[in-house]
């Protein structure tokens, strides 16, 4: 995407734009998001849609609906206009108050770093059966059962010839 077009749309995040798609319908919302496609993210957003009653005599009724956070489609839009600029910060911080660092910060767990106590799993002879439990013994089977057929000394499978 040009930079020049993407500056121009990014100078308006934020701010408080009015969009109109080609059904009619306009979405006033705080614009939030874009990409390369052109589908925007409002927030706080509502929609207004005109309903044209049966009557010729009286005019178009005008809905209006809460919807929150919003995607539009791009291939949708019609127009933007701007409604209101960006809110303000209306929290007054106090004095000697430092902005905090890394807030939200995601920190690697694992990858090379060394194992930290209580997450190295269960203890040895914790949570399972002793490995010689599990290990298969002779003789134990139903009867007369001997293990899987073996073949005789000397002989290959069918179909290769013997070595000699």
């Amino acid at each position: 995407m040009p930079a020049g077009r993407s500056s121009k749309i990014q100078q308006h995040l934020n701010y408080r734009m009015r969009v109109t798609l080609q059904d009619g319908r306009q979405f006033v919302g705080t614009f939030l998001a874009f990409d390369k496609h052109m589908n925007l993210v409002l927030g706080d957003c509502e929609e207004f849609r005109k309903i044209r009653q049966k009557s010729a005599k009286s005019g178009d009724k005008e809905e209006k609906r809460a919807l929150g956070l919003v995607l539009l489609r791009g291939e949708n839009l019609v127009s933007m206009t701007v409604e209101g600029p960006p809110p303000q910060n209306t929290r007054q911080r106090p004095a000697g108050h430092k902005p905090q660092q890394n807030l939200g910060a995601a920190k690697a767990a694992g990858r090379g770093m060394p194992p930290q106590p209580g997450l190295q799993g269960p203890v040895h002879g914790v949570g399972g059966p002793a490995p010689g439990m599990m290990a298969p013994r002779p003789g134990y089977g139903p009867p007369g059962f001997s293990g899987p057929p073996r073949m005789p000394m000397g002989m290959g499978p069918p179909g290769m010839r013997p070595r000699f």
